[in-house]
């Protein structure tokens, strides 16, 4: 006889509340699932922990390379200013030196200009490659 399954309008049908095994006695219940065997889990777990292991690593890599780039431009910018002040010292240096300020500082400090008859020429030993004379201030 033909199991009749009873229709409501619309779209859903109403299922009848019996077991399948009830209804087809032919059909045996579907076989539950095998689990892996542990050779295969075994395998599975040692690949997740390699793949772990090299993303650590390539992280690791990565901060490290991330850190030497910050102290780079940590040490760029160090000689930048000292570069910067660097060109300002030489600066000073140069205006320190000038003919006219040297002679100026020296007349504030009560030094007078050598005149021509107080530089004599006293001859010295000659070193190896030195000079035959030096100069002096007669007394």
């Amino acid at each position: 006889m033909m199991n009749v399954v009873p229709y409501i309008r619309g779209n859903l049908a109403v299922d009848q509340k019996t077991k399948p095994s009830a209804m087809h006695p032919e059909r045996n219940p579907a076989p539950s699932p095998r689990s892996l065997p542990m050779q295969e889990k075994l395998l599975y777990l040692f690949t997740v922990v390699v793949c772990v292991a090299v993303a650590c690593a390539v992280i690791w890599r990565y901060a490290q390379i991330y850190e030497m780039n910050v102290q780079i431009h940590n040490v760029e910018n160090r000689i930048s200013q000292l570069e910067a002040e660097n060109s300002k010292l030489k600066m000073e240096i140069s205006k320190l030196q000038s003919p006219q300020r040297l002679i100026d500082e020296a007349k504030k400090r009560g030094f007078e200009p050598v005149a021509e008859n107080q530089i004599s020429r006293i001859p010295a030993k000659s070193d190896a490659g030195g000079q035959d004379g030096r100069l002096a201030m007669k007394p």
